[in-house]
């Protein structure tokens, strides 16, 4: 439920920021006339959304995935029993949806309009092949960054950091290519309330193939041991469900009488 929850948040905040950035009747859009500085705006909000999600009481209690890919790379890693992995995936599905409905009846249609269009991420003017390989580097290099942050006991803290300013630095300089999804669940919720389909297997593929190749790369060159937990976010005291090494450590570290 917290997961669902998550990513609904996420598509409201998206949904909002585009409807703010890109519709013509905004006052925002009629100051900044610049795509490029309005891209980048995007990217510090989305990002910045992404942060707060991943350090909120919410993200530490279910390590804020918000997104399959994410969960089934660290299913293929060990770190998920089966179960709470399809739930986790059916919940992120669900609030993605959600999170858009909700938006789409606050902004009305506003969030129709073509300028912003549910937020919908497609192809952009390079065509589908270009969008399917930069959604693979980009969800590549976003799970490198995790796994190496994360499973660093010196700098685990600062993962949703780095998650968040991965976010913005592709919503910067990416979209263009791909609309920046990353996400199935995220293109899912926009394509479905907003009727459209348009090479919607990208990003059921594209970002799987890129985080498990990610996760390969990083068990090949520092073992499956290295990977710890499945939480982006281990600080505080929130409950961990996963097959963790801090609570392993924690056990041992604990004096026996």
């Amino acid at each position: 439920m917290i997961e669902g929850s998550c990513l609904g948040m996420f598509m409201i905040s998206a949904c909002s920021f585009a409807a703010l950035l890109e519709h013509p009747a905004s006052p925002v859009r009629m100051v900044i006339g610049s795509p490029d500085l309005r891209r980048f705006l995007a990217g510090v909000a989305m990002g910045l959304t992404a942060i707060l999600l991943i350090y909120s009481p919410l993200g530490q209690r279910s390590g804020a995935h918000m997104n399959p890919a994410t969960t089934l790379t660290f299913f293929r890693l060990g770190k998920l029993e089966k179960w709470d992995a399809v739930f986790y995936v059916v919940s992120q599905f669900m609030g993605g949806v959600v999170g858009t409905l909700l938006a789409f009846a606050a902004l009305g249609q506003s969030l129709v309009h073509k300028n912003v269009n549910f937020a919908i991420t497609r192809p952009g003017m390079q065509g589908i092949a270009a969008a399917f390989v930069a959604e693979v580097v980009i969800t590549f290099l976003l799970m490198t960054v995790i796994l190496n942050v994360s499973n660093s006991r010196n700098h685990a803290r600062f993962t949703g950091l780095a998650a968040g300013m991965m976010v913005m630095l592709f919503i910067t300089f990416e979209a263009p290519l791909s609309g920046m999804s990353m996400n199935p669940a995220r293109s899912f919720a926009s394509d479905l309330v907003g009727m459209q389909w348009q090479s919607l297997w990208i990003y059921f593929t594209a970002p799987l193939i890129g985080m498990l190749s990610a996760a390969e790369a990083f068990i090949r060159t520092r073992g499956l041991h290295s990977v710890i937990c499945a939480k982006l976010n281990h600080s505080g005291r929130a409950r961990c469900i996963f097959r963790c090494g801090y609570m392993t450590q924690e056990a041992i570290s604990v004096p026996t009488k």
